[in-house]
């Protein structure tokens, strides 16, 4: 009555009774919620999942290392939105064919095509500025995110599958039968009349392992800056081989893939930054070091006190 539709419904209902005929087989709604003229796409829906679940976990780490707790969410506030754009930005720039005889579709990002090495670079300078200017580390700050950030990727590729993109070539119903897939992800990936690999999958199950990765090391403790470049290897070193099976690719030129370049680029360009940290003395301070407190004015000392809790002169 009030205009309100529910498609979330119908992809649990096909979640558990899926379509299994090939002649019946058709893609899952990209829409997840429709209130009269509000469209929630399921694409938007899971990205901001992810920024979500990533959140919480950055704030409860920081506390834990003594940063404020509000810290990441001030910092949100600008990340966000501008990774967004860096990300949409990005893609546009390498598929500007695409947008071409209308432009004003580039802002139309609930179709898709937001370009995870774009957010990636807008996220960096953001943080390096919003760093400098609260007068933190930055490279404390990334390390605490590391984990965060590949949690959030891995739960937003979910949103390509939603928009049956981000795929690969194409595969037999059997091949991905043989991998013990539910059939919903098996339906979503008939494309065009042919079934793909599900690449989105591949990169996701990567990410996740890599957040457990990460999790860990956060008990090694690490030199600080290297949780940060041991992420953007990881994810780099996954991203290259995931996207040589990709068939949506952005490129360079008419043959060199965008996101293998960058990969390529982001492992040799980490593997140096850490050597050349490390021979600066840039990298002594560890991750579980605890950061110090602006103004002097450190837990049980007071200004022009002794953190000992010696005792104080007489006023005379």
């Amino acid at each position: 009555m009030l205009g309100w539709e529910f498609p979330i419904l119908d992809f649990l209902k096909r979640g558990v009774c899926p379509l299994i005929t090939i002649g019946t087989i058709q893609p899952l709604n990209p829409v997840a919620l429709e209130l009269g003229p509000i469209t929630v796409y399921w694409y938007g829906l899971l990205i901001g999942l992810g920024a979500f679940l990533g959140y919480v976990l950055a704030t409860r780490e920081a506390t834990k290392r003594g940063l404020p707790k509000e810290l990441f969410a001030d910092l949100l506030l600008y990340a966000l939105p501008l990774a967004v754009i860096g990300a949409r930005l990005y893609y546009v720039i390498f598929r500007w064919e695409q947008f071409a005889d209308n432009p004003a579709r580039a802002f139309a990002i609930w179709e898709g095509g937001l370009a995870i090495h774009g957010a990636l670079i807008a996220s960096v300078l953001t943080a390096l500025i919003f760093a400098k200017k609260r007068g933190y580390s930055f490279w404390k700050i990334a390390d605490i995110a590391a984990p965060s950030i590949l949690l959030g990727q891995a739960v937003g590729r979910w949103g390509n599958f939603m928009n049956q993109e981000v795929y690969g070539g194409e595969v037999s119903r059997s091949f991905l039968e043989n991998m013990m897939l539910p059939e919903f992800i098996i339906n979503q990936m008939y494309i065009n009349g042919a079934y793909h690999h599900p690449t989105f999958l591949y990169e996701s199950i990567w990410n996740l392992i890599g957040v457990a990765i990460l999790l860990y090391l956060r008990r090694v403790n690490m030199r600080r800056g290297e949780m940060f470049i041991t992420y953007a290897i990881w994810y780099s070193v996954g991203r290259f081989f995931i996207e040589g099976i990709r068939t949506d690719y952005l490129l360079i030129g008419d043959f060199l893939r965008t996101a293998q370049v960058v990969s390529i680029l982001t492992v040799v360009g980490g593997i140096i930054l850490i050597i050349y940290r490390r021979k600066k003395g840039m990298a002594d301070a560890r991750y579980l070091d605890e950061e110090p407190v602006k103004g002097n004015n450190k837990p049980g000392n007071k200004k022009g006190g002794s953190k000992s809790g010696g005792k104080k002169k007489k006023k005379k």
